[in-house]
């Protein structure tokens, strides 16, 4: 008798289950502030308090920041970063935000991590 092991895709709900433990195990090891953290199937999204806190993930995972536009004198700056890879090489995409006034002093090496 042998038995034979299916693989399944995990579909819509297995991979935001996979983004979020990823995440959540990588944030075990690095105690990076992440407040609120909503997993999707293609990343997971996370807002901070404030420009400090998105510093952190910037010092500790790296990116690019982009910033858009929130209405009522409001920026919303956004780290693009990824997981450290897995053992299968993947990576789950983070993304980190934080909203900032219009015209707010901003530290130096976060504004170096804007996007052209």
């Amino acid at each position: 008798m042998t038995t034979e092991i299916t693989v399944r895709p995990l579909g819509e709900f297995g991979l935001i289950s996979d983004n979020h433990r990823a995440v959540r195990a990588m944030l075990d090891f690095s105690p990076l502030p992440a407040p609120t953290m909503i997993a999707r199937p293609d990343a997971v999204f996370v807002t901070v308090a404030d420009l400090d806190d998105l510093g952190e993930w910037l010092q500790e995972r790296g990116g690019t920041i982009h910033i858009s536009s929130a209405g009522d004198g409001l920026e919303l700056w956004t780290l693009l970063t990824a997981t450290p890879p897995r053992a299968d090489g993947s990576s789950v995409p983070v993304r980190v935000s934080v909203p900032v006034p219009m015209g707010e002093s901003v530290m130096a090496y976060i504004r170096a991590a804007v996007a052209e």
